[in-house]
């Protein structure tokens, strides 16, 4: 087995009954997102494998800790020690820790190098688009949250309650992501998912409403 492959699988058994939001496929996805971002933008691509494929490895303590422990810095911890075991030199070991530490734009570590900024980009574009649509209803089916809830007070709404709906999340979050991108490739990517979700939430509110 390669370095890489090596890799996945420690990632795969750490994400293993991690919530269908953060599970071993959205990892998968970044992975090809920062793939395809990466070579666009002239980014380490060995940097950026082994940061994607590791950024998400903290995520089960953040969601047994329930948010008490930020999986971005403890993931940056463990993967260190992954890396370090495995003789990777400190100079890229930092590296990919630090694209870890920023990838989460709710701590205060901001992506400073292009693989940081591809990271991020990747792992925010996963949120927004058709698969963004779907990880919001996934999440909110999860928790127990109504289907759709137009109409009422979103600020006034509480997270992991029945109101945090997939429309919640578009309204107070996913709305306002394609602004946040670093790159040029990942803000052409951002708008095109940005302006699917204007649609698709604008078609529901109509059926909801009974227009259509």
């Amino acid at each position: 087995m390669d370095f890489l492959e090596e890799i996945k699988e420690i990632v795969k058994k750490e994400l293993y009954n991690v919530n269908s939001c953060h599970e071993w496929e959205h990892t998968e996805r970044v992975y090809n997102l920062t793939m395809h971002i990466g070579k666009i933008e002239g980014a380490d691509l060995e940097i950026l494998a082994l940061a994607s494929l590791l950024h998400d490895i903290g995520r089960k303590e953040q969601d047994e800790s329930r948010g008490k422990i930020d999986h971005a810095i403890r993931g940056a911890e463990m993967a260190k020690e992954i890396l370090e075991k495995r003789g990777l030199n400190e100079k890229e070991v930092q590296k990919i820790c630090h694209c870890i530490e920023a990838h989460r734009s709710k701590n205060s570590t901001v992506p400073e190098t292009l693989e940081a900024k591809v990271l991020y980009d990747a792992d925010k574009l996963d949120a927004i688009g058709a698969i963004g649509i779907g990880r919001a209803f996934s999440f909110a089916g999860h928790i127990g949250a109504k289907v759709h809830n137009k109409g009422v007070d979103l600020s006034k709404t509480e997270t992991y309650s029945i109101e945090d709906t997939a429309w919640r999340e578009y309204e107070l979050t996913l709305k306002f992501i394609k602004n946040k991108m670093f790159t040029d490739e990942g803000k052409r990517l951002a708008e095109e998912r940005h302006n699917f979700m204007e649609q698709f939430f604008d078609r529901l509110n109509k059926e909801v409403d009974g227009s259509l």
